[in-house]
């Protein structure tokens, strides 16, 4: 099977709505973030990934059912995109990942460009690969990822995630505290921050 191929499969719906923990370290990290935009294919290895537990996690949006338009999204059946914009200048990409109305979600914060790396170049303006897709920012930039990519379905031709392609012992993840979460009293301790150890 060609690489080309390889990231036209897709991880199926019933598997964003498993417990968060497994999703998180079972389903996604080692799998691919894949965008085609105008026709150009890029994907990288999610390495980095935060849980989002919803109504009960103080860390979240959708902390207490907190419900706006922006979040609207995270309410909806697992197996679509939260995006959102934050400090006026980033996306940030994330998983839903729990049945309706149930607003679990996981924040994808970096992975390793494989595929469309001139693209991603191309995109964030840089040549650094280090720096290229290495925080939330960063890989919607690289990958095209903005706003309007909000609720898409991660099954579907534009935005979707292609399953790992060999299994990752739990010896080779990391878990720490979440980044950027100060305000969240005893939530901020939690170790919800996986990473895949280099």
């Amino acid at each position: 099977m060609s690489t080309q191929n390889l990231f036209q499969t897709k991880i199926p719906l019933t598997d964003y709505l498993n417990n968060p923990f497994d999703i998180a370290k079972k389903t996604l990290l080692g799998a691919y973030l894949c965008t085609n935009i105008g026709g150009i294919l890029t994907a990288g290895k999610i390495t980095e990934l935060e849980v989002y537990m919803g109504a009960v996690d103080k860390a979240a949006h959708t902390y207490n059912n907190h419900r706006t338009p922006r979040v609207e999204s995270c309410y909806k059946t697992g197996g679509c995109a939260y995006v959102f914009f934050i400090y006026g200048m980033h996306h940030h990409f994330n998983v839903v990942i729990s049945e309706k109305d149930d607003p679990k979600a996981i924040l994808i914060r970096a992975i390793e460009p494989i595929i469309g790396i001139d693209e991603m170049i191309k995109r964030r303006k840089m040549t650094n690969l280090k720096q290229l897709t290495n925080g939330p920012g960063k890989l919607c930039q690289a990958l095209g990822i903005t706003k309007e990519f909000d609720g898409i379905d991660l099954t579907g031709n534009t935005v979707w995630i292609s399953p790992k392609t060999e299994k990752i012992p739990l010896s080779h993840i990391n878990a720490t505290p979440r980044i950027g979460i100060d305000y969240a009293e005893e939530y901020v301790h939690k170790k919800w921050r996986f990473v895949l150890k280099k």
